[in-house]
């Protein structure tokens, strides 16, 4: 008799729980197949991967500049901002 008592404290909880379990599992049976999905998108991640490999192929990552070449090609126009202007005389 003290088992039935101990489970009504928990009655919410397992409520909560059986409620979860049927939405995740109708959601299961409604949703569209993970093939279905892939069929109607292929283009989209066909047209993305081409894309990528375009952008790395044509020299995308050599670009990437380091630390001390972005400060040298920004000093010209920082320097030009701030009125100390040794290019234009």
């Amino acid at each position: 008799m003290d088992i039935p008592a101990q489970i009504l404290q928990y009655k919410n909880q397992i409520g909560m729980a059986v409620v979860g379990v049927l939405a995740i599992s109708l959601m299961v049976y409604a949703a569209p197949r993970l093939v279905s999905i892939l069929a109607y998108f292929w283009p989209l991640f066909a047209s993305t991967a081409v894309f990528l490999v375009t952008v790395f192929a044509f020299g995308g990552i050599s670009k990437l500049s380091t630390e001390g070449h972005s400060r040298e090609a920004g000093e010209g126009i920082v320097d030009y901002v701030a009125g100390q202007s040794g290019y234009i005389d």
